[in-house]
């Protein structure tokens, strides 16, 4: 699976999922921050599903129907249970985040939902 792991997400969120084998591209290697909706951009153009603790994606994607191909928000995950949450994700849910939907993790719940 392809990943676009925005800077808030972590570094050792992003080298975890390339040992899993994943192609993954970090937000900090892109320069300076271009903003969310490049960064959603350059993901959905790439086939890259976004990974982010940040909630301005949601609304990027519901309210301005931005194109996507995928997401996983983690809002107020911490950074030392990001790794585990996101196998259990990928687990669970990789058909569905193939098919871009939006899949957001607080506390023990996961909530998946399709984009359009």
């Amino acid at each position: 699976m392809k990943f676009l792991v925005d800077r808030c997400a972590g570094h050792r969120l992003a080298e975890w999922l390339r040992q899993q084998g994943h192609d993954v591209l970090e937000a900090a290697q892109l320069g300076p921050d271009p903003g969310d909706a490049e960064l959603l951009r350059i993901a959905a153009e790439q086939g890259r599903v976004t990974i982010t603790i940040d909630s301005d994606f949601g609304t990027l994607i519901y309210r301005d129907r931005a194109l996507h191909a995928g997401l996983v928000r983690l809002p107020g995950v911490l950074a030392t249970q990001r790794i585990t949450l996101l196998q259990q994700v990928l687990e669970r849910y990789g058909d569905q985040l193939n098919a871009a939907a939006v899949v957001t993790v607080r506390g023990s719940r996961i909530r998946v939902s399709s984009s359009g």
